[in-house]
């Protein structure tokens, strides 16, 4: 089959196009290269693949690519949380006006398309589930910044404002996005299900957790905290953790991102659904830091500066049973994947610019 991946130059949509193209598929990349991302054209494009070097935006280019395409990946967006907190036009007009040009120009044309795959994110959740021993599960809004200037971390019920332990999170949570990201994602999610139902094109969305691995940029302080504490480590800067560093996330390796996306591609039942991908198994920020630096034989303490930023969350993880049920079962350990993402990290370049990250959402409001 000849597919479509938009992003397919960038992280994980890199590894899509490898195992697509491994599988024998007609692989034809859409991706603007954005400088905060490639400081240069990468060195692992495959070579089996074709490449056009524009932007999900141009309809034109859109139209062209998109000729006897029978699948679309649609991976290509902005990336990065706080950034879109002050960056929000720039977030909404690639994320969210990208994807509507793309879904735009496929059911106006005269395409084949037999299935869209769109990246979605966990950070349209917001918080994640909790339970409280009194008041069952429940799902509490973002911290009140009273509660976080006192340096009271966990979070409360919102019933009987007692001290809630995170459960997995599963598909049926309410969205409630807490950045301007997580609300683009909602709406790339959104349109991609409600499209396709409409034109009876297979859609499903795909929930990533946080996504870790060879290929994630070291250069832009705006992505992920695995990237980010590496780019830190690996030029003898402590990593830098905000609250206390015991809030937890679900870090799956990109090797098991690209097996879920192949599964929802070949199976009808994934059709007109969301699923999250993720592995189950929460982990500390702390816990990357520590073991990143150890990885990395370092001496390196972590600096735990007792910070808070606006639309933070505490604790989020998976509950994968759905997409599990297709087949799906991360394959990739988190200690594995961790040293698969050092051995990466010593072969690449590392800009720390992670302190100019900051100062900006210092300087923004959005850090205290």
């Amino acid at each position: 089959m000849k597919i479509l991946v938009t992003g397919g130059a960038g992280f994980i949509g890199s590894h899509i196009v490898d195992r697509l193209a491994e599988k024998g598929h007609d692989v034809v990349v859409l991706d603007n290269l954005d400088k905060q991302v490639h400081h240069e054209k990468p060195n692992y494009l495959n070579k089996k693949a074709e490449y056009v070097f524009g932007d999900v935006r141009d309809e034109n280019i859109l139209k062209n690519v998109l000729e006897d395409v029978e699948i679309v990946f649609h991976e290509a967006s902005a990336v990065g949380v706080g950034q879109s907190m002050y960056e929000i036009k720039k977030y909404v007009d690639v994320n969210s006006l990208g994807t509507a040009n793309l879904l735009d120009v496929i059911v106006n044309g005269n395409y084949n398309i037999k299935k869209i795959i769109v990246a979605s994110s966990m950070s349209i959740y917001g918080e994640g589930s909790y339970k409280c021993d009194d008041c069952e599960t429940v799902y509490p809004e973002l911290r009140e910044k009273e509660q976080l200037e006192k340096k009271v971390w966990e979070m409360l019920c919102p019933i009987c404002k007692k001290i809630v332990t995170p459960i997995p999170t599963s598909e049926e949570k309410p969205l409630k996005p807490t950045s301007i990201y997580a609300i683009t994602k909602k709406d790339q999610e959104e349109m991609f299900l409600t499209i396709g139902r409409a034109y009876g094109i297979p859609a499903v969305a795909l929930r990533y957790f946080n996504v870790f691995g060879p290929r994630q940029s070291l250069n832009n302080p705006y992505t992920g905290v695995a990237a980010i504490f590496s780019s830190r480590i690996k030029n003898e800067n402590p990593p830098i953790i905000f609250e206390d560093g015991l809030q937890s996330r679900d870090f799956i390796s990109v090797h098991d991102i690209v097996q879920a996306n192949m599964i929802v591609m070949e199976k009808n039942s994934a059709d007109y659904n969301s699923f999250n991908i993720g592995t189950g198994k929460p982990v500390s920020i702390k816990q990357i830091a520590d073991t990143l630096t150890k990885l990395y034989g370092k001496k390196i303490q972590s600096c735990i500066i007792g910070k808070f930023r606006e639309g933070d969350i505490r604790h989020c993880f998976a509950e994968i049973s759905k997409i599990k049920r297709l087949g799906f079962s991360p394959s990739v350990s988190f200690e594995d994947g961790m040293k698969e993402l050092v051995l990466w990290g010593g072969k690449t370049s590392a800009k720390d610019m992670s302190e100019i990250a900051i100062k900006e959402l210092e300087n923004k409001g959005l850090s205290h």
